[in-house]
């Protein structure tokens, strides 16, 4: 029998209720849309993380950001008002991947000007 997420919550155990041929199901169905995954710090302090500002020439938002989309080295990308069009957040494993990445997206059609600054530190309030 299957179970909503919903019923999966109520029960006793709650979410962690769930059998790997139950979280199957809903992902298959759609319900499940996607994971997110908290590695431990040590595994993290690994990643080189930035944040890269674009400017789109004209009304190409929605292509760069198609283009943005297909590239591993992105992890999230928000639009905003401003002097920027997007900002994308990259994740890599060295300097050297920053590097490439950044010269990948570079020669992305649309995109006239970028700025990147590389995340040193991270404060949690």
């Amino acid at each position: 029998m299957r179970k909503s997420a919903v019923a999966a919550c109520r029960t006793p155990g709650g979410p962690h209720g769930f059998n790997r041929s139950e979280i199957a199901v809903i992902a298959a169905d759609g319900t499940i849309v996607g994971y997110t995954v908290k590695l431990k710090p040590q595994v993290e302090e690994q990643t080189i993380r930035a944040l890269m500002t674009v400017a789109v020439e004209g009304n190409r938002t929605d292509e760069v950001l198609r283009s943005l989309r297909g590239d591993p080295a992105v992890c999230a990308l928000h639009t905003t008002n401003g002097r920027w069009d997007i900002v994308a957040e990259l994740r890599t494993d060295s300097l050297e991947a920053v590097d490439r990445v950044l010269s990948r997206i570079r020669l992305i059609d649309g995109i006239s000007n970028t700025e990147t600054s590389l995340l040193l530190s991270t404060h949690k309030f």
